[in-house]
């Protein structure tokens, strides 16, 4: 299979590649495309042989839900059941937008989409070209990050192409994407609104909308990178992702210490004939003596060090780097969401000093 790269980059969008994008979902194909968190690999969600070939082409385990994208409020009702009155309040407060509400399912999505489960995922994405080809295709679409599973997730159409060319029918580029994270994920099917994995939209949005929310105790990092054992709810929270081709070590605690540690292990896994990578901010960049040195972002601007982490993590893979050494990043408001995907691409390796 040749993988088609289709350029919707400029404005206004290329309606006829997105006409002929829309066609494959109809059809059953796959197609990869831009949202504002990351790029999605998309297949019809009420198809269940089109899931089928979302789990093969990127090598994600079955029981994993893939998230449904629609355009249109009066989706999410066509396809639950007991949606309660809060779903309401946050689809106009946060939709479009990076935020996932998981509901009591009806019949329409096949159990090949939710992963056996009788809960579906859902969001609306806020993404011209993303809203552009649900609307054409006529289709919401399941699609989880258009990646290998266990790889950092692709925030640009190379890295889409770079895991899955041949085995997806198209690309729709559509440049980088804008926050490079994925989407928060909250639970609505119990009393209370329970945050599953965090993302852009953060606690303290939730609360200002739904009043008490609270967070998957399998999902909360002690100091030490570690959770108190609890399984996470959310099946995705369950395994190694986002994870480059180097060993990674996230080193916790105060700067000066934090730079001294990682300058000391550096040094030694180059001499011991390692090639080192260290994740460094732009506060931080010049306090290093070795190793492939590169920028995450400003620690004053969180959304850069979200917006760039994957692509970073890419970085060291094309620098062939056995080695990485990271920061920690307990920023205020997306810092949860940031240490989520670098702890987990760690494999929980972390070194407090």
């Amino acid at each position: 299979m040749i993988t088609r790269i289709m350029d919707v980059s400029l404005e206004p969008i290329n309606m006829e590649y997105i006409r002929e994008a829309s066609e494959i979902l109809r059809n059953g194909g796959l197609v990869a495309f831009p949202t504002e968190t990351v790029y999605g690999l998309g297949g019809d969600a009420t198809d269940k042989e089109a899931s089928r070939k979302i789990y093969q082409a990127k090598g994600r385990p079955s029981d994993n839900p893939l998230i449904v994208h629609i355009a249109e409020y009066q989706q999410l009702e066509s396809i639950t059941k007991d949606l309660p009155e809060t779903a309401k309040k946050l689809a106009d407060a946060f939709w479009p937008g990076p935020l996932t509400m998981v509901c009591n399912k009806n019949e329409v999505i096949p159990y090949e989409t939710t992963g056996g489960l009788d809960t579906v995922a859902v969001r609306m994405p806020n993404n011209p070209v993303a809203l552009a080809l649900i609307r054409e295709s006529g289709c919401m679409i399941a699609a989880p990050s258009a990646n290998t599973s266990g790889r950092p997730s692709p925030t640009k159409a190379s890295h889409v192409y770079e895991d899955l060319s041949g085995k997806i029918e198209a690309i729709l580029d559509g440049g980088p994407v804008d926050i490079g994270l994925e989407s928060t994920i909250v639970d609505l099917t119990e009393d209370v609104v329970t945050i599953l994995r965090p993302g852009y939209i953060n606690m303290e949005m939730l609360k200002e909308v739904v009043g008490e929310v609270r967070i998957d105790p399998g999902i909360v990092y002690n100091d030490k990178g570690t959770t108190a054992g609890a399984k996470p709810k959310a099946p995705g929270m369950r395994y190694k992702h986002y994870a480059p081709k180097g060993d990674l070590t996230i080193v916790a605690g105060d700067e000066k210490k934090v730079v001294e540690t990682i300058n000391r292990l550096a040094l030694e896994g180059i001499e011991a004939g390692k090639k080192v990578g260290i994740i460094a901010t732009e506060e931080t960049k010049d306090k290093y003596d070795c190793g492939e040195i590169l920028v995450v972002g400003d620690r004053s601007d969180e959304k850069s060090i979200a917006h760039n982490l994957y692509n970073i993590l890419r970085e060291f893979d094309e620098l062939e780097t056995d080695l990485i050494y990271s920061e920690s990043f307990a920023t205020p408001n997306m810092g949860q969401a940031i240490m989520n995907r670098l702890l987990k691409a760690a494999g929980q390796k972390t070194l407090n000093v």
